[in-house]
């Protein structure tokens, strides 16, 4: 389980979150400059927040109190970027086995490379390089990595914002079936409310730094969107 209560002051606003993530997908809703990216560079050790703790599993990656702040490394946090971060250079193979690090617990370190592209069903693209495949394949080459570094928590940054309408229809649904075999929080980022609909299993709307709604359900409303129960 993750647990969070952090404040990070930022330019605009001030980000202020307090949540409870089970082994489940949460997904955080809310325009663009809500603070939902910054959320998850703090979960992930990317950002510092300057109070509050991070907590997950019973370990603390932060608190303000103890004045522990884990470095990213060592949090067992994976982190799928939007634009994926695969390196050119390397392929798919080389780019998922990135992730592969000594000492894993958990799922994760239960399973292997060749495996968790079996899973994806990207090993037939092992020997390929990140520009000679689709926007969905690299999609899943990165969860490939992420998942391979062993993570306690999965963090996705509008995974599937970069994806034509049915590309993302079906990677959505190979999301879902993800998480119920892993069995570790995740929590996802986005601006889409079909997407926050399908994908989460709760889902809290993000503005300005502040949750401004929980449910399980989500509907339009005039021009913006509520979260609702």
């Amino acid at each position: 389980m993750l647990a969070v209560n952090v404040v990070k002051r930022l330019p605009v606003f001030t980000l202020q979150v307090e949540l409870t993530v089970e082994n489940e997908i949460l997904a955080v809703l809310g325009p663009s400059g809500a603070g939902k990216t910054t959320l998850l560079q703090c979960l992930s050790g990317l950002q510092r927040p300057q109070q509050g703790e991070i907590i997950l599993n019973g370990r603390v990656l932060y608190s303000s109190v103890s004045r522990t702040n884990l470095p990213p490394r060592c949090r067992r946090v994976g982190y799928v970027f939007q634009d994926y971060a695969l390196f050119p250079h390397m392929t798919v193979e080389q780019n998922a086995a990135y992730g592969i690090t000594g000492g894993r617990t958990g799922r994760a370190g239960e399973v292997g490379l060749h495996e968790v592209l079996e899973m994806l069903q990207i090993t037939h693209l092992a020997g390929r390089y990140p520009g000679q495949i689709s926007g969905g394949e690299r999609q899943r080459t990165a969860l490939a990595r992420a998942l391979l570094a062993g993570p306690e928590l999965l963090l996705l940054d509008e995974p599937l914002s970069a994806l034509d309408h049915e590309t993302r229809l079906k990677v959505r649904g190979d999301l879902k079936s993800l998480q119920r075999r892993w069995g570790i929080p995740f929590i996802l980022v986005t601006h889409d409310l079909d997407e926050a609909a399908f994908l989460g299993d709760r889902v809290i709307k993000l503005e300005r730094g502040r949750v401004t709604g929980r449910g399980g359900a989500v509907k339009q409303h005039g021009e913006g969107s509520l979260v609702v129960g």
